[in-house]
């Protein structure tokens, strides 16, 4: 056998080739370092007296940056391990010959992990961008010696620690007579001589991401204040999640970072993500970092708190990863609110006060407290941390060197010292972490080691403890109902305008837990009582229609059937984590519903919220309330056999009920869409024109929704998103060798990640200008898609000359005589379609063509070069 060819785990596989030493990790999910040690693919080495590791020397990308929600390629950590844990960047290291680890992929994901990767090994990179991040002059300038001392005095390119391959129509040789090729999308084949082993990366519609380790499950139970302990491990620990904690007060929930695995984590936890009240964020390094998405799946904005210094780290790394625009990425899913640093800032009764620690990307560590007793109670979360040792050897009075100053070293060791009634510690050691002998002298009340993989030292144990997973220190007890006060809140939502004697008939009834993996109500069943579920998850399955969802805090289960005598449940409802939930009879509730008057409307949306339910877009996550809006949103609307669905149709996002509607673009039918499908939320919800001729293949009935309803719904945002750009690049993919459409090449690339990305979207734009003049016979559209050609044009150049006067770039007046003379030539465009004109394709394709090759291959390129020289990328 020449080829090895391992699955390790879902969406994970591992090809290895001993006569070409090439060993690639195939897919790089959150936490795919941890399957490959627990496989035995990483173990333990020494190499000519110097102890290592195995370990992969090249990545598969997959095609697509999201799977079923979840990030589907994080190389940050496999990276960091082929560098430092396998010496391959070392100097004078056995295992470094020269040969650089490898990513291999489209060029779109190739250089979406370089540039996330950059952002991971340097958060912000210049001092203009941490004074954007708020911060004076002078403070920018410390940080900045800093961050150079960590990075060894110089910032660098990614390119000089990796190669790359780039996996286009073509195959592409990764080693002598070894060769890769996309067979579909996210399907490969890898040969080598006469074997050929094929790789799929894909996740089936059920499938999500495996977790590295069991958790088993607790119950949540809520104090007034209390710590919940979610992860005490590292980046490379098999064994426990990575440091975070969770803190309670007053009821709500906040998580302290998210890493990977956040939706198993939370699950064995007992806790539903519509639970989660806030995330507070220490730094944007991916074991605090990947599991960003599980909350951008939340039925409500969950609010993120942050300094601006972390916050700008993190959209820029976001945005990399997910190949958009940074400017907007994380309000689009959360409510977010800066943090004051060195100040006790109020988050509804429960303060925190960030302060700066010293890491090569921008990070705080947390102080909390609340009142109690005349005082207060109060809990310290140091992630991450550098060691005093390590620290004192970087101070360098020198300001034009790379070091911190003596009196920034002082500020840092009192900050450490700060006593507290419970502090958890980073004393993961080496360059970048923390050290437990730092706090032997500490003088908070309890001591928590963490952010590390294997045991405590003898003597480690004698400065702090260690916590198990789930368990908890209770910094104040709570006094009050518990949960039973958010059944309260969930009724009001679900049963508006009924008197609270109603509510709390249905309230005076039995809080039950259920067990983990114990089915509460099975289809076709009809339920005596109805379940309204306070804490946990709570699958929603049925296979016949491939519905598999999760339903939170919040849903109540069974209350559609108990309205409609002797009707069955249409779906299985199956707890996947505790769940406690206020259980009463079904009686009850449909008379307290037929007193309130509400059974003639709950009827008449009962037929429409289950069709809503039953679609993949809606099957999840949405609140109560919110459903209930968009029932009364939605809109019934026809379309005819053979009618090409207009542009006004498309400012709504189309749910088709009945019939199909073929969708198409450059001349070639991409795809037919079915019922539950939609169409439509690339205009309603990313405010981008159509780049699609759509039209009804037989009369068609739709629900249309406002994309505004929509997209205050991060669940649904998400799903939208997901959906949106897999359909896009694998138009991309199918139509690139039409000349009809154009294609983002990589040679157009400047190597500054946002600029790339604004010229990606001009793209976009130009392929909807491009179908609309061969298309559009009524020329709205084509009317609307040159708007957007012009707004973002102005939009784009705007954003490009204001970093050039950030950067001060001697080209600055040039560029702009440039950008006008463009500007013109767009307007003149748009007011001759504005007047009923229609340019011909190569009238268009000739302008926007000549601006790519022209401006971005010559002026922007040269920009792009002169901000490379000043470590911009």
């Amino acid at each position: 056998m020449k080829i090895r060819h391992v699955q390790v785990a879902r969406g994970i596989q591992w090809v290895e080739i001993q006569a070409r030493d090439l060993r690639v990790l195939c897919g790089c999910p959150g936490d795919a370092i941890k399957h490959l040690i627990k496989r035995g693919l990483i173990v333990p080495q020494t190499v000519k007296g110097v102890d290592c590791e195995t370990g992969p020397n090249a990545i598969l990308l997959s095609d697509l940056a999201i799977q079923n929600g979840e990030f589907a390629n994080l190389a940050e950590f496999p990276v960091l391990q082929m560098l430092y844990k396998q010496g391959l960047l070392l100097p004078g290291h056995p295992n470094n010959t020269g040969m650089k680890p490898m990513l291999i992929g489209t060029p779109e994901q190739v250089s979406s992990q370089m540039r996330y990767i950059y952002r991971g090994n340097y958060g912000l990179i210049s001092k203009e961008e941490i004074m954007q991040a708020g911060m004076g002059a002078e403070q920018a300038e410390a940080m900045m010696r800093l961050k150079l001392k960590f990075a060894f005095g110089r910032i660098r390119p990614t390119e000089d620690f990796l190669e790359w391959r780039m996996l286009d129509e073509e195959a592409a040789e990764l080693a002598s007579d070894v060769w890769i090729r996309r067979i579909a999308p996210n399907r490969f084949e890898i040969s080598f001589e006469d074997e050929t082993v094929t790789v799929d990366l894909n996740l089936a519609a059920d499938e999500t991401y495996e977790s590295a380790y069991p958790l088993g499950f607790r119950r949540y139970a809520p104090d007034y204040f209390s710590v919940i302990h979610s992860g005490e491990g590292d980046g490379w620990d098999v064994s426990r999640p990575s440091m975070s904690s969770i803190v309670t007060y007053q009821g709500r929930v906040y998580l302290i970072d998210a890493g990977p695995n956040l939706t198993h984590i939370l699950a064995a936890l007992g806790i539903g993500i519509d639970q989660i009240d806030g995330i507070f964020h220490t730094h944007a390094h991916d074991d605090h970092f990947a599991g960003l998405t599980t909350l951008m799946r939340s039925g409500h904005r969950i609010r993120y708190f942050a300094t601006p210094l972390v916050r700008s780290t993190v959209a820029k790394k976001l945005a990399a990863l997910l190949d958009t625009e940074e400017d907007h990425i994380l309000h689009d899913y959360f409510k977010v609110h800066d943090l004051v640093f060195d100040m006790w800032n109020d988050i509804d009764g429960l303060e925190v006060k960030p302060v700066f620690s010293p890491h090569p990307v921008e990070t705080n560590i947390f102080l909390f407290r609340a009142l109690w007793g005349g005082s207060h109670r109060s809990y310290a979360h140091f992630a991450d941390i550098v060691s005093l040792d390590v620290l004192a050897g970087m101070v360098n009075e020198n300001k034009d060197e790379p070091g911190i100053g003596p009196e920034d070293f002082e500020a840092v060791k009192q900050a450490y010292m700060i006593p507290v009634d419970v502090k958890k510690i980073d004393i993961g050691g080496g360059l970048i972490h923390g050290a437990a002998k730092d706090f032997k002298t500490d003088r908070s009340g309890r001591i928590l080691l963490a952010h590390r993989a294997g045991d405590l030292t003898p003597e480690e144990k004698e400065i702090g403890s260690s916590a198990a997973f789930g368990t908890s220190d209770v910094l104040i007890e709570g006094q009050s109902e518990g949960l039973r006060r958010f059944a309260y809140a969930f009724l009001e939502k679900h049963l508006e305008g009924v008197p609270v004697h109603h509510l709390r008939t249905l309230l005076n009834h039995e809080v039950v837990t259920i067990n983990p993996g114990a089915i509460l109500l099975k289809e076709g069943e009809v339920p005596d009582e109805i379940m309204l579920v306070l804490s946990g998850a709570v699958e929603k399955i049925r296979t016949r229609d491939n519905v598999f969802a999760t339903v939170s805090a919040g849903a109540l289960i069974g209350s559609s059937t108990a309205l409609l005598t002797k009707r069955a449940s249409a779906h299985t409802y199956r707890a996947s984590s505790f769940v406690e939930a206020l259980k009463f009879p079904a009686g009850l509730y449909a008379s307290v519903v037929r007193h309130n008057k509400l059974l003639d409307k709950m009827l008449a949306s009962f037929d429409l919220r289950n069709f809503l339910e039953s679609t993949a877009i809606f099957g999840e996550g949405v609140p109560a309330v919110v459903m209930n809006h968009m029932i009364e949103d939605a809109r019934p609307h026809r379309f005819k056999a053979g009618e090409v669905i207009a542009s006004e149709d498309m400012d709504v996002l189309n749910l088709i009920r009945k019939g199909r509607v073929e969708r198409a673009a450059g001349g070639e039918v991409l795809e037919t869409l079915e019922p539950r499908m939609y169409f439509g939320e690339e205009e309603a919800v990313f405010k981008l024109p159509g780049q699609f001729r759509l039209s009804a293949l037989e009369d068609t009935d739709v629900l249309q929704i406002s994309g505004d309803l929509l997209a205050d719904v991060p669940i649904v945002r998400w799903k939208l998103f997901e959906s949106w750009q897999k359909r896009t690049k694998q138009t991309a993919y199918r139509l690139s060798h039409k000349g009809s459409f154009l294609t983002w090449r990589d040679t157009f690339s400047v190597r500054i990640a946002h600029m790339d990305l604004h010229h990606k979207q001009l793209i976009a734009i130009g392929n909807s200008v491009l179908e609309n003049l061969r298309t559009d016979i009524r020329g709205s559209a084509l009317v609307k898609s040159m708007e957007a050609m012009a707004d973002y044009v102005d939009y784009h150049f705007r954003a490009e000359e204001e970093m050039m006067t950030l950067y001060a770039y001697p080209g600055l007046a040039v560029h702009k005589e440039r950008h006008a003379d463009l500007e013109r030539q767009v307007t003149i465009m748009q007011k001759q379609i504005q007047k009923g004109g229609r340019p011909s394709e190569q009238e268009f394709k000739h302008l926007f063509e000549a601006w790519i090759i022209h401006h971005i291959l010559g002026e922007d390129k040269a920009f792009g070069a002169y901000l490379n020289s000043k470590g911009i990328y």
